[in-house]
């Protein structure tokens, strides 16, 4: 199983991102794909989740909520994340990562059964 997350870069505070995800070895549509990001010195945290065998439901970090949106396209075996509104609080190295586990325990990079290596975000003026 492979994962290779794309798409970032620096911007400027305001500016958007949009990262991909794709996925080799799995389907998509049978996992929970989630976002985390990790700073310095910070452990990795939840930034969004799309359970694609779950009718597509989508759930986010309070942090994320109205910003960031996260889709996935079937076909190309892909999972995107939108950034939006992008602020300095948002510079990070960003993973993706696929599990089965449980609603409940989505939010947890603990429960995730692989991983890419990331992406960097670095928002600065």
């Amino acid at each position: 199983v492979q994962l290779q997350a794309s798409g970032g870069g620096v911007v400027q505070p305001g500016e958007s991102l949009r990262l991909s995800c794709a996925v080799s070895g799995r389907t998509i549509r049978s996992y929970t794909t989630g976002w985390f990001r990790q700073a310095p010195g910070n452990e990795r945290e939840f930034v969004a989740a799309i359970r694609s065998w779950s009718g597509a439901t989508t759930h986010y970090a309070e942090s994320a909520k109205g910003r960031f949106t996260i889709s996935g396209d079937n076909a190309k075996n892909t999972v995107y994340l939108q950034m939006n509104s992008l602020k300095p609080e948002d510079t990070a190295v960003y993973f993706c990562g696929l599990t089965r586990a449980p609603l409940s325990a989505i939010y947890s990079h603990d429960n995730y059964n692989w991983w890419g290596p990331g992406t960097q975000v670095t928002v600065s003026s």
